[in-house]
């Protein structure tokens, strides 16, 4: 139950990034940490303690199986996961060279 809570305090923790943090490379690394967070609680819910891999062989006793569907879930997350930060990395280097700072207070007042 602890891993558990310790991955909510990980999400608050990039949430946390997110509202008060005023520079755009910080906001991304915020929305990382909470997507990382997400991923660990979706790899916690497959987990079985003393569980093997799903794989049947003959004449096997009562296995206990660790679900797969959480953990491909978590890779097809992690790559569009690496995606998307690019894509934000990007979009935020694209607006350094306009506006010259990576404030989003100042680049809002430069609107005009």
């Amino acid at each position: 139950m602890i891993v558990f809570i310790m991955c909510f305090i990980l999400f608050l923790v990039g949430l946390y990034g997110v509202l008060t943090r005023r520079n755009l490379i910080k906001i991304v690394i915020g929305l990382t940490v909470m997507e990382f967070s997400v991923f660990l609680f979706l790899v916690l819910i497959g987990y079985i303690a003393h569980g093997e891999a799903p794989i049947i062989v003959p004449g096997m006793k009562e296995p206990v199986f660790v679900d797969p569907l959480p953990q491909a879930m978590v890779l097809t997350a992690i790559v569009i996961g690496l995606a998307t930060t690019a894509m934000l990395l990007s979009i935020a280097i694209r607006i350094y060279k306009k506006y010259g700072t990576w404030d989003i207070r100042e680049i809002k007042n430069l609107r005009g």
